[in-house]
């Protein structure tokens, strides 16, 4: 997976900020290597025509408009927000009660002429299928290799490789970033995104390095002054640390990574004390999500579950979403062309000459 990064300088808002460009970047016409993937109940038309404006894709989940026909304002409400390119995700998921109408939230989706559409769930054949033949672009999240290269089969553009530090479901893989998207520069011939606990430049040079042509951002975007979610929310994050998440509904084999707070810490213990014994329905009036919604309107923090990957421990600072790319991209940048460039030396005339023909 022969990633090429070339690096431009200009002047932004009077600092020195480069534009790193990749595959991903070319494919999708952005100007930075960041993606704000689909999130449900913060993947709104502001939060993500946010990240659009300020360089990266945006990314809003039709799901959270609450039917097809919601999602087409939402679509046609983006599209008055931000003049940049964004895409639209489906997520397929089990529900606890009739499922969506996932059809009809693909037909919207082609019918408003998205060029860009992220899929994240079960097995997504029939509906990469149907938005390649409608001639879109298809973003598909996996938290496995095995995964990726049957996404790489059925004709992905673009992969998604989610390691076990993201946010929401992470898989039953648990494999982190560090081997995952290395292997991912191994195995995989298409472009591949590194997503799950990325939240600063480093990072992004770091998934760069490691063969990714870009990251996606979750939790990272949900700190900021556009995100939907009360102050509160955005507070426990900042307090937080990299331990204040919880791994819930491990003995189902649907695994949610979610923020360490008095609920998820009743679900933890109400699984652990079950044991072999536990069953969703003893967590079910914990976890909905009508409950969730609520809490998140009253602004109470402990009301409800929420998801945060392990990168809250990296939050210390609730930015606009056009600060935060600009403080990324400006520390990827001095760690491609300073601190890595500085440790690179030729100790003879052999070594120099070699890297001169690189």
């Amino acid at each position: 997976n022969d990633t090429s990064v070339v690096v431009e300088e200009k002047q932004q808002q009077q600092q020195h900020i480069m534009t790193i460009h990749t595959k991903v970047t070319k494919m999708l016409g952005i100007e930075h290597p960041v993606i704000m993937g689909g999130m449900t109940g913060v993947g709104t038309p502001e939060l993500a025509a946010a990240v659009s404006n300020a360089g990266g894709l945006g990314t809003i989940a039709i799901h959270n408009a609450g039917d097809p026909e919601g999602g087409r304002e939402w679509i046609r409400r983006l599209r008055t927000l931000t003049n940049k390119p964004f895409g639209v995700n489906l997520t397929i998921l089990p529900s606890m009660g009739p499922p969506p109408p996932y059809e009809e939230y693909a037909k919207v989706i082609i019918e408003e002429g998205v060029k860009i559409v992220e899929t994240a769930g079960s097995n997504p054949k029939k509906w990469i299928t149907m938005f390649k033949n409608a001639g879109l672009i298809t973003i598909h999240k996996c938290v496995a290799i095995r995964h990726a290269l049957s996404a790489e089969r059925m004709g992905v553009d673009i992969i998604s490789l989610d390691g076990f530090e993201c946010a929401g479901h992470p898989g039953e893989e648990d494999i982190g970033n560090f081997v995952l998207q290395a292997k991912g520069a191994k195995a995989l011939s298409r472009p591949y995104v590194c997503s799950g606990g990325v939240g600063d430049g480093k990072q992004i040079a770091a998934a760069l390095a490691l063969g990714a042509d870009g990251v996606n951002c979750g939790t990272r975007f949900c700190a900021t002054q556009e995100c939907m979610w009360p102050e509160s929310f955005k507070q426990r994050m900042v307090d937080g640390d990299e331990r204040d998440t919880v791994l819930m509904l491990r003995r189902l084999k649907n695994t949610c990574r979610v923020f360490r707070n008095d609920v998820s810490k009743e679900v933890e213990q109400i699984e652990s004390e079950k044991g072999e014994e536990f069953d969703f329905m003893d967590v079910a009036h914990l976890v909905n999500g009508k409950r969730g919604r609520d809490a998140e309107k009253k602004g109470d923090a402990d009301g409800g579950i929420w998801t945060a990957g392990q990168v809250v421990g990296l939050i210390d600072s609730i930015p606009t979403v056009q600060e935060l790319m600009d403080q990324m991209m400006q520390e990827a940048e001095e760690v491609i062309l300073s601190r890595l460039n500085s440790m690179v030396s030729s100790n003879s005339k052999q070594g120099h000459s070699l890297r001169s023909k690189l």
